[in-house]
């Protein structure tokens, strides 16, 4: 005879179900194999039967019931399997001291009227029992008899607990206790771990010898199931499906062999019931996408034909390389003609101040303020042939002492990105200064420093009409720099119809067959069209004497 085929495989699955787990249902077989113990002689054939066995002075060992070699259950979600120890437990009704004892002592009766429990060694323990509560504290990851619970394993243990006999807080001690200046150990314990509602079960059995039913160093863990809040369910051991039975060896004197399956017989959802909840799904993500598409819109905010629209979302990161501490920064953004933000857009701001902190060789400062911008160009018609001239941000850098009085560190500007996208920019500064010790002396302690009059300057003043800009005799001195990162984002019409027009223009060359090829000849064609127009521009605005015959023939040779 073949030797059973076991499952070795015990850990666990880990499932995830859309269904209410009540509808879960498991059937468990368990079934004595053997007895691996010392066995008695058989008895001659003439002393068989009772009086030979009176004669070699043995008694007969009465066949135990079917139910105490095999056991088979069905099992819902949190049903509850009473066990002999549990029957003779809650069987006296002094013995029942909380709500749940006295409610097993009415359910106990109720099954003796009606004939007695069904089940003989196969039972449960559900998510409200003293059982359930005891293991998860208690259970072991190791086979080692000096395994010692982490911090992390002491602290999940307790969620159960703390999910179940939770107190509502009053509203006083909840005012009075907003802040806990001396948490205790188990103050950290109870309230400073993830909390997610789980719901456990165990399958039992007993594995007492005949008539010996009932005693606690027989049970033994068959099978645990838990259920969380979103819908995941694990199972140790898994189903054993096509895989064998799990195999039990007890210890003692017999050490017999148990086998028992675990098998999912819950009911399967009928195609038309399938069908109908995929249909109430989508129903539902039909829905959904109307109200999401009601709280956008039907279509995106456009900008107006010849506008182009500039959104920046930046960020002043930090300040590094002062002289001084307590930093802050004073911005505004200057716009240029054809450049516009509506009435509510803020162009200027002011950061916090900031202490500075050693990183390195400096001493950095970081804010971290936030700050977006919106504008709007127009195009004109004297704009046209010409590049548009980009926002440019200017800034001041200040420095706050003890007296509440500010000294100017530095001065800079930026123009704002002309390509959209992340740009991390670093900018440095100065500050002007006068000749002599007496303006450092009166800097340090009285707090005065030279100061512009116009931010402009920094660049070229917005007053300036001339064509050349003197700077003669104005000292600065180099300062620290200051870190900006700015995400840019550009809308316009004009986008949508150059793709568009490129899109017609690609798919006619798909026609003409040999995609690669023709998009390279495109691209070529356009570059040298491009670089022709700007030729044709320079040999127009040069004098007629300065071009040589040579030039204008080698020119027109290389017309297409």
């Amino acid at each position: 005879m073949a030797a059973p085929r076991w499952s070795s495989d015990t850990s666990t699955a880990v499932y995830r179900s859309r269904d209410p787990v009540r509808n879960l249902r498991l059937r468990v077989r368990i079934q004595r194999v053997t007895s691996a113990g010392p066995l008695l002689p058989q008895a001659p054939p003439l002393l068989a039967g009772p009086r030979g066995s009176e004669l070699l002075g043995l008694t007969e060992r009465p066949r135990p019931p079917s139910g105490e070699e095999a056991e088979e259950a069905e099992v819902a979600w949190q049903e509850k399997l009473f066990s002999q120890f549990e029957v003779d437990l809650y069987q006296n009704a002094s013995a029942c001291q909380t709500p749940l004892d006295r409610q097993y002592h009415e359910d106990i009766l109720k099954l003796e009227k009606a004939g007695g429990r069904k089940n003989c060694r196969i039972f449960t323990y559900t998510d409200h029992d003293r059982f359930t509560n005891l293991e998860e504290h208690c259970q072991k990851l190791t086979d080692s008899d000096h395994e010692v619970p982490s911090y992390l394993a002491e602290r999940m243990a307790n969620v159960r607990r703390r999910r179940q006999d939770r107190k509502p807080i009053e509203a006083s001690s909840l005012k009075s206790k907003i802040i806990t200046w001396e948490p205790s150990d188990e103050f950290i314990k109870n309230n400073h771990v993830i909390n997610t509602p789980v719901q456990t079960m165990y399958i039992m059995g007993d594995l007492g010898p005949y008539g010996k039913l009932g005693h606690r160093e027989y049970e033994h863990v068959l099978c645990t199931i838990k259920v969380d809040s979103n819908g995941v369910i694990t199972v140790k051991p898994d189903f054993t499906g096509t895989k064998g039975p799990y195999r039990i060896e007890l210890d003692g004197e017999k050490r017999e062999v148990w086998k028992y399956t675990i098998e999912n017989v819950s009911a399967q959802m009928r195609p038309e019931e399938a069908e109908r909840e995929q249909q109430m799904f989508r129903d539902l993500y039909a829905r959904h996408k109307e109200y999401l598409s009601g709280l956008v819109g039907s279509e995106f905010e456009m900008t107006l034909p010849g506008t182009l629209r500039l959104m920046v979302n930046g960020e002043i990161v930090s300040a590094q390389g002062y002289e001084y501490d307590n930093l802050y920064v004073h911005f505004f953004v200057e716009l240029p003609a054809q450049w516009s933000s509506p009435a509510f857009q803020q162009l200027s701001g002011v950061t916090q101040t900031c202490a500075t902190k050693a990183v390195g060789w400096e001493n950095v400062a970081y804010f971290c303020y936030l700050f977006t911008l919106e504008m709007f160009f127009t195009q004109g018609d004297e704009s046209e042939g010409s590049l548009p001239q980009w926002p440019v941000l200017y800034f001041e850098v200040l420095s706050l002492d003890s007296w509440q009085r500010y000294r100017v560190e530095g001065y800079g500007s930026l123009v704002l990105p002309a390509s959209p996208g992340l740009h991390e920019l670093t900018i440095s500064t100065w500050r002007p200064v006068e000749l002599g010790t007496v303006a450092e002396l009166r800097r340090f302690f009285i707090g005065g420093s030279p100061e512009l009059e116009d931010l402009t300057y920094v660049r070229i003043p917005s007053t300036f009409k001339g064509a050349r800009l003197s700077r003669l005799g104005f000292r600065t001195e180099t300062t620290g720099s200051v870190t900006f990162r700015l995400h840019c984002l550009q809308q316009s019409r004009a986008f949508l119809e150059t793709s568009a027009l490129r899109q017609r223009m690609q798919s006619v060359l798909d026609r003409l067959g040999g995609f690669s090829q023709q998009s390279s000849v495109y691209s070529v064609l356009e570059a040298f069209q491009r670089a022709r127009r700007r030729m044709q521009e320079a040999r127009k605005s040069l004098p007629q004497d300065l071009i040589s015959p040579s030039a204008s023939t080698v020119h027109q040779s290389q017309e297409p």
